[in-house]
């Protein structure tokens, strides 16, 4: 899951992975839904995380 990407994301390819906003994504990391490092001001996500918040996502999840 999720090949082409690198083991570090910035917030839009998370976007472009999943296929929803930037805000969308901001919004997971400020819910605490998405793991996420932060470096400064900058947003990383693992793409462990990212799986990890796939795999275990429910069917009614709401972005």
């Amino acid at each position: 899951m999720f090949r082409e990407y690198p083991d570090i994301l910035t917030v839009p390819q998370v976007a472009k992975a999943l296929g929803v906003s930037t805000k969308s994504v901001y919004a997971l990391v400020n819910d605490k839904r998405l793991g996420h490092i932060r470096v400064g001001r900058t947003i990383k996500v693992p793409k462990f995380s990212l799986e990890e918040f796939v795999k275990t996502a429910r069917n009614n999840v709401q972005l």
